[in-house]
């Protein structure tokens, strides 16, 4: 069967065709029986499901009327209904909605306001009185006109939807043939493109000019011919049918979309194309689904016809299309997680644990190797910082941007894909496959409408996710600056084809890039091999380099995991019970839930890091990376992320720290000093860094620094407080310098107050 773009409604003798074998009258009287008397074996509370439900939409809280065929099996202790209603699934939606119709009870609540079906049926109940009194006035009874009857279609407020056994198996959309037409079906497939929402007639009302009255049409194709003469009883009888003119407003509509959905790469057969097929979603199924999404879609499989000049081309061809029943998606996104009392329980015990950090970062594709530290600036970014929104509109992003810069080899392609597969909400693209229109948004012409119309690209796609964008090297000058307002402004500005708006594009960009010779070449500077502009370096909150360097003890842990993954199909045992990727999502949601803002007495301490860094690197007589304002709005994101991370409503000095440390490890990743292995050691490192600070101060205490400021130049430089404690220790020893307390008799280990140079080396 061809899939190609469906344009009219189905054949009438397959959507309605019946068995003649099958009693339908029974059958209804059965599914009444099912409504009234079904009690779930699940439910405590013993309470009849169904009716609960009915008097819900009796209520007008509730739209749906949800049947599981589980239920329907377990009320009937067999599955002949269930399948009779799988084999014919369009014409029990309509005995479902006729026996709703039947036990549907009493409202039991108040509405203020009043819809469309109660003012033509007070207007209806007035006609009728009046056509009454005239005909008692006239001394000849009032027969029940045919045509001024409600149709049911217009007085029911709710839609029946059937939900497949949990067992149902789930097939391919390539599996899916002529025989399931008709029937109910559960293919698994990702949605690539989803048109927008539109009304579709389903009653329409008309009112006749003659006799006053509204005659109602229902509508079951996507193209109908309008009634002209009234075809009631009054008209028939003067021999003067009135002209009908239709009321929109009392018409009755339904939300309409269509969906194209396509199998997944992994089904196509070998040197097969992926096929499609049109899925048209109604009701409160529509906009469930967003391109990209992964679902199990459940639905009638369906025949259509062609109409107009296509009709002739395809002669007794057909199309096909699906009607949805119900969508389940395979990856929920963050806001509509619904997390279990255990769950709840389970993340808290996380979030007390110290070392959830850390484990975070080790159980984030533990098939790869090391990368401990891009892992760790991985989960920030998925966490992310908090958006701001000032007084006069101005927005402060809280998205984190990252760029892998490597050898080939490093691994830096299977961390883009596995954070796809992490993340609800991500898209992957590489550079030569994408252009600066495909990243955006283009224009295209609708199908349907023939209107001009935009096709959001990658990353308007990626709102409120993360953008993988692998060989970001490959991709084109001109295509590059394209992302240039996404990544600060996060919006997609559009002028084209007399179409002049603004997308949002929300999203985390997550780049892999090779250097400019494919291999980085220490014989030249950064700026050199990254090959890449300032202004797009600025915007990345973190760039790291990561080299292959042979070293034979690396090589030789790296070769033993390697070929440890390949014999047993997973990755070596860790010291702790490693996270499953739905916990690590279900931790990442909660975090997200938390808006930690930044305490007043931490800004000195930040702003006294962020001037350090600027100085150091104007000290430097060639930079691998530049430092500017944007690198302080950095560290406020990884900041908060960290404070998300802990569960916590403050940002901690810790979290400043990790931040630095995490900034400067990125740094030192660029440095040709730190690739060959830096010939002095941490504790030098320190006394060096110390020393050019004490050399800049100038004053009556120029050779004196106080601990939180040298506490943030050895934070600035991606160390602990652990080693500036073990550098004083050595250094006091030796009578270079000379702390100073605040307590006549400190204690072991205590910070002092102030450090003195007490000299100089040469």
């Amino acid at each position: 069967l061809s899939t190609r773009e469906p344009c009219a409604e189905p054949f009438a003798e397959v959507s309605t065709m019946a068995d003649p074998s099958i009693d339908y009258q029974i059958e209804s009287e059965k599914v009444q029986d099912f409504l009234k008397n079904f009690v779930s074996e699940y439910d405590d509370n013993s309470t009849e499901k169904y009716m609960d439900m009915l008097q819900e939409i009796a209520n007008r809280s509730r739209r749906v009327l949800d049947v599981e065929l589980d239920d329907v099996i377990s009320h009937f202790a067999n599955d002949e209904l269930a399948t009779e209603i799988r084999k014919n699934t369009r014409r029990y939606q309509t005995i479902f909605s006729e026996a709703a119709d039947a036990v549907m009870p009493q409202s039991t609540g108040v509405f203020m306001d009043d819809d469309v079906v109660d003012v033509l049926m007070r207007q209806r109940e007035a006609q009728l009185e009046e056509a009454e009194r005239a005909a008692l006035a006239a001394g000849q009874p009032a027969p029940p006109d045919p045509a001024h009857v409600l149709p049911p279609s217009l007085t029911r407020r709710y839609e029946v939807r059937f939900a497949a056994p949990v067992k149902e198996n789930v097939v391919k959309l390539r599996e899916v043939k002529a025989q399931h037409i008709g029937q109910m079906v559960v293919m698994k497939a990702i949605v690539t493109r989803v048109q927008d929402v539109r009304p579709m007639m389903q009653v329409a009302v008309y009112t006749c000019e003659e006799c006053g009255f509204e005659i109602y049409q229902d509508v079951t194709s996507s193209t109908f011919s309008p009634m002209e003469q009234c075809p009631g009883n009054r008209c028939k009888m003067n021999a003067r049918p009135g002209q009908l003119f239709l009321q929109t407003r009392g018409s009755k509509f339904m939300k309409y979309q269509e969906v194209k959905v396509q199998e997944l790469a992994e089904e196509v057969p070998v040197g097969s194309i992926p096929r499609m097929l049109s899925v048209q979603m109604k009701g409160e199924l529509t906009r469930t689904v967003a391109p990209g999404d992964m679902v199990d879609i459940t639905g009638i499989f369906l025949p259509i016809q062609y109409t107009g000049f296509r009709a002739m081309k395809a002669g007794l061809v057909a199309n096909v299309y699906l009607e949805a029943l119900g969508v389940k998606q395979h990856k929920q996104k963050y806001a509509e997680q619904v997390h279990s009392d255990e769950l709840k329980q389970q993340i808290r015990e996380w979030a007390q644990d110290g070392d959830i950090y850390s484990k975070l970062a080790r159980s984030l594709a533990p098939e790869i190797f090391g990368h401990e530290d891009i892992k760790k600036a991985i989960i920030l970014l998925l966490i992310g910082g908090v958006s701001r929104t000032l007084a006069d509109g101005m927005k402060l992003r809280g998205d984190m941007h990252l760029c892998l810069m490597g050898d080939p080899g490093v691994a830096k392609s299977q961390l883009l894909k596995y954070v796809t597969k992490l993340a609800p909400r991500a898209v992957y693209t590489t550079g030569r496959g994408s252009s600066g229109v495909g990243l955006t948004a283009s224009v295209m012409r609708d199908p349907v409408t023939s209107d001009m119309v935009l096709e959001g690209g990658a990353l308007v796609l990626a709102d409120m996710g993360v953008c993988c964008i692998d060989e970001f090297d490959k991709m084109e000058e001109s295509d590059r600056t394209a992302i240039h307002e996404v990544m600060e402004q996060q919006t997609v500005s559009i002028a084209k084809a007399g179409i002049t708006t603004t997308l949002n594009a929300r999203t985390s960009v997550l780049a892999a890039a090779n250097p400019a010779w494919g291999r980085y070449n220490t014989n030249r500077t950064p700026e050199e091999n990254i090959a890449l502009p300032a202004a797009l370096l600025s915007r990345f909150d973190l760039l790291w380099l990561i080299l292959d360097r042979a070293d034979d003890e690396m090589d030789t842990a790296l070769a033993q995991h390697v070929l440890h993954v390949h014999k047993n199909l997973a990755p070596p045992a860790l010291d702790f019970t490693p996270m499953r990727t739905s916990d690590i999502r279900s931790y990442v949601a909660t975090a997200r839930q938390k808006n930690p803002d930044v305490p007043e007495d931490l800004a000195p301490y930040i702003s006294t890091a962020y001037a350090d860094m600027r100085e150091a690197e104007a000290d430097e007589d060639s930079p691998g990376t530049y430092t500017t304002a944007r690198t302080l709005l950095s560290i406020l994101r990884m900041s908060q992320a960290l404070a998300r991370l802990r569960l916590a409503d403050q940002v901690a000095r810790s979290d400043v720290d990790e931040a630095l440390r995490l900034m400067k490890m990125s740094k030192i990743s660029l440095s040709e000093d730190f690739n060959k292995k830096a010939k002095t050691d941490i504790i030098s490192s320190i006394y060096d860094s110390l020393i050019k600070a004490i050399g800049r101060q100038r004053g009556a205490d120029a050779d004196t620094i106080t601990f939180d400021r040298a506490l943030g130049i050895t934070s600035s430089k991606g160390y602990t407080r652990e080693h500036l404690m073990a550098c004083l220790e050595d250094y006091v020893t030796i009578g270079v310098w000379m702390a100073e307390y605040d307590v006549p008799d400190p204690a072991p280990g205590q910070a002092p107050l102030r450090i003195r140079l007490v000299q100089t080396e040469d």
